[in-house]
């Protein structure tokens, strides 16, 4: 009987094992309700993004000195590529972006929503980004776009968006 018994723990305990270590280990924290906005939010800010409207997009950005926008700049002295910070920054910078061509076709079908915690998350997006900011050639090119999402009383918002430009790929050696 104490055999069987100290079979039974160690399987208990491998089951337990697997479970903590598995494939659904960690399980999300976010609900499937949470999950659904998200995915709205996202398609709603791009929309308001590519009808070039600030003032659209302003009630999704965080209202913080935390907001994160990393893109291009038009200013030398800060490099090619800069972080911006703040939403009055950001949405300055969205501005400006939307005074020539821009637009984003993201890839929804590739889209993943990632909980972090309940009250963060993050949106992964392939998409092709047309913009002729800053001297830039408006023909579509492939970008990898990162938000961070925050929940705050007001709902959540947009904490960091990171729009990563895919290099091409190297050339093919015989």
């Amino acid at each position: 009987m104490q055999s069987l018994a100290r079979t039974f723990i160690g399987s208990l305990g491998v089951v337990a094992i697997f479970a903590t270590t598995g494939p659904n280990a960690a399980a999300d924290p976010l609900d499937t309700e949470s999950f659904t906005e998200l995915r709205q939010l996202y398609k709603q800010i791009i929309d308001a993004e590519n009808a070039h409207d600030v003032k659209a997009v302003a009630p999704y950005v965080w209202d913080s000195p935390s907001t994160l926008f990393v893109a291009k700049t038009s200013d030398p002295s800060q490099g090619n590529w800069a972080g911006f910070w703040g939403k009055d920054v950001v949405l300055a910078h969205f501005g400006a972006l939307y005074k020539g061509t821009f637009h984003m076709a993201p890839d929804y079908t590739r889209e993943r929503i990632v909980g972090l915690t309940k009250d963060v998350a993050e949106t992964y997006v392939p998409l092709q980004i047309s913009v002729s900011y800053a001297g830039q050639n408006p023909a579509p090119k492939p970008f990898l776009m990162i938000v961070e999402w925050i929940k705050t009383l007001q709902g959540w918002r947009m904490a960091t968006d990171i729009a990563l430009p895919v290099p091409p790929a190297p050339p093919k050696h015989p």
